[in-house]
């Protein structure tokens, strides 16, 4: 149930302002709950994002992380001051050095493993699997507890000690312990090769499952009556534990991190992921926002937040206006990410078109890239068609074909390789159409540029995010047909 922003001291003016600053400012945000006292106020989701479905939460993952070993503490089946050794015998390097000695499990919680920065692409890279073994192998450039290094390894490392103590996958420990408590049926997290969570990302919910998780830990670990978190647990995770810049800088990134939390201004503290996935969490206000997007700059959804809603939060109560509550929950179910539509009509003929005979290397791909996305073929041929309402896209990739209705001014749901996807196309110009694909489980939105000639089309797809460039090789098309 939802109630009105006024009920809970929130001008709904205010809430309406921030979705004018996000959709005026960055156009990716995907989803947002914000809750006050417990309660919803707001809800929303911008088309065609839809609330059943689950989105990838990247390093909001390792909020989740901490909570597992949180919990495996309070059961007695490990200590934050464990070495980190101690629990892998049989996959420690040949010679261990002093500084991997020292390395605690609370060194892992903090980012203060002693490494110098990220380390997942180099023991993820192992063949035989053994990310753990791949872990302690690296080097340990600095004495641990000194040097703050954001590294999703030491996350990663967590889960493989919960699932050595427990003989359960963290997702499976947390699952009667935290996600059914919850109310989250079905969630899921990613593996590596040897099965074990990955912890430092993978996890995907629903934005108000997410904020549910935000809500137990405002409530001190509590849930519907129940302590799920040891309150002194939650204390301590979210505290400043070690400093990561200058508290005085106005950046987010510079707070303080606690066990696998992010410290913010405003005494907030919050859980984040790549790309704008947020469950930020106001204790002072008593207020919870769960954010899901796409986006590059993430200081910026957070300083929308400080501006428009942040100085809005009143502490009592205030006067009802059924007006502003009503504009604001029409606004809420009518969020939509900007289709693609035609600004004129298309002045070439349509047809079959595909790339010569062999293939090129660098022949595109439509797959959205990211942890738990598997490589696609490359973009070998096409076909377009008008239907009514758009056209129908038939890609060929390889020896597959998919037939791919795109909504002119309108998302089309539809599949793509086994994931939901939602697709829209207009033409630019006469000889210019753009197709874009949302993956709505995922920050990723691929478009495709196609320009038309006389001899044919040239194909530039593009992402809206990735971890590197965004910006993919052209491919030629000739003429001909598509099976």
């Amino acid at each position: 149930m939802t109630d009105t922003p006024e009920a809970h001291g929130i001008p709904s003016a205010a809430i309406e302002s921030f979705l004018d600053a996000g959709e005026a400012g960055i156009d990716a945000l995907h989803g947002m709950v914000l809750a006050r006292h417990g309660r919803v106020v707001a809800e929303g989701r911008w088309r065609p994002y839809r609330a059943g479905l689950p989105h990838a939460l990247f390093s909001v993952s390792k909020s989740f992380t901490w909570t597992g070993v949180g919990l495996a503490v309070h059961e007695g089946r490990l200590s934050l001051d464990d070495p980190v050794l101690k629990f892998f015998p049989d996959a420690a390097p040949a010679e261990v050095s002093d500084r991997l000695a020292a390395m605690r499990v609370r060194h892992l919680l903090t980012m203060t493993s002693g490494h110098t920065g990220e380390t997942t692409e180099l023991f993820t890279q192992r063949r035989d699997g053994d990310w753990a073994r791949g872990f302690l192998e690296l080097p340990v450039e600095h004495e641990p507890s000194v040097h703050f290094a954001y590294n999703s390894g030491a996350s990663y490392l967590l889960s493989a000690i919960v699932q050595r103590r427990t003989g359960e996958t963290l997702l499976d420990y947390l699952r009667p312990r935290l996600f059914d408590s919850l109310g989250i049926a079905d969630p899921t997290w990613e593996t590596c090769p040897r099965g074990i969570s990955a912890s430092g990302w993978g996890l995907a919910l629903r934005t108000g499952e997410l904020a549910r998780f935000g809500q137990l830990y405002l409530n001190g670990g509590v849930f519907q009556g129940r302590q799920l978190v040891p309150a002194e647990w939650v204390r301590e995770a979210t505290a400043w534990q070690v400093s990561n810049g200058r508290p005085d800088a106005p950046s987010d990134w510079s707070q303080g991190y606690g066990y696998q939390f992010w410290r913010c201004r405003h005494d907030a503290y919050r859980g984040d992921g790549a790309f704008g996935q947020f469950c930020l969490v106001l204790p002072e206000q008593e207020a919870v926002l769960a954010m899901t997007g796409g986006l590059w700059d993430m200081q910026v959804v957070l300083d929308l937040v400080w501006e428009h809603l942040l100085p809005a939060l009143a502490p009592g109560p205030l006067p009802a206006d059924d007006a502003a509550a009503r504009r604001l929950a029409e606004r809420l179910a009518t969020l939509e990410l900007p289709p693609e539509r035609s600004r004129t009509t298309p002045e070439v003929s349509l047809g079959a078109f595909a790339v010569p005979e062999p293939a090129p290397q660098e022949a595109p791909s439509l797959r959205p890239p990211g942890p738990g996305w598997l490589e696609q073929p490359a973009i070998t041929g096409l076909a377009l068609a008008p239907r009514a309402g758009g056209w129908l896209l038939t890609l060929r990739e390889g020896d597959l074909v998919h037939h791919i209705d795109c909504g002119d001014g309108a998302w089309l749901p539809g599949e793509y390789r086994s994931r939901p996807v939602a697709t829209s196309a207009g033409w630019a110009d006469g000889r210019t159409l753009v197709v874009r694909m949302c993956f709505p489980q995922s920050p990723f939105v691929a478009a495709v540029t196609c320009r038309f000639d006389d001899a044919g089309l040239t194909a530039e797809p593009r992402l809206n995010v990735d971890f590197g460039s965004t910006e993919f090789p052209a491919v030629r098309l000739h003429p001909a047909p598509v099976p």
